[in-house]
């Protein structure tokens, strides 16, 4: 047995404009709900292995460095084209220590929550010797 990865929390204080942020940068769908969240949803058709995004609305702002972050990769592979296209929706770069040869683009949302673009994709194990 083991885990997988089936929904990834935000806690926010705008619901409203974090959902159109992320739903806008990932191409999901957005669920307003009626306890003050929202869960945003893969568009329909896609695998199954996508986890969901949910909003939880709190009282406070972010305050230091996130202790974990989502690593994304752009679906054509432009990184520099979904770099610009992201911080138009209202995303920064941010410095975290990161150096230019790092493989990843460190950004943050508007409210401040670092996730990273990756310049290739992490999925696939090394090769062993």
């Amino acid at each position: 047995m083991s885990l997988r990865f089936v929904q990834w929390t935000i806690d926010v204080v705008d619901v409203e404009g974090m959902a159109a942020f992320w739903s806008a940068a990932l191409g999901y769908q957005i669920d307003q709900g009626d306890d003050g969240c929202a869960k945003l949803y893969p568009p329909a058709g896609s695998s199954d292995l996508l986890p969901t995004v949910w909003l939880q609305n709190t009282g406070t702002r972010k305050g230091e460095k996130n202790h974990n972050h989502p690593d994304l990769r752009p679906a054509d592979g432009d990184v520099e084209a979904e770099v610009q296209r992201v911080i138009a929706l209202g995303a920064r770069q941010v410095d975290v220590g990161q150096t230019a040869s790092d493989p990843f683009v460190v950004l943050a949302d508007p409210e401040g929550n670092e996730f990273c673009v990756l310049r290739r994709d992490p999925s696939r194990a090394p090769a062993r010797r």
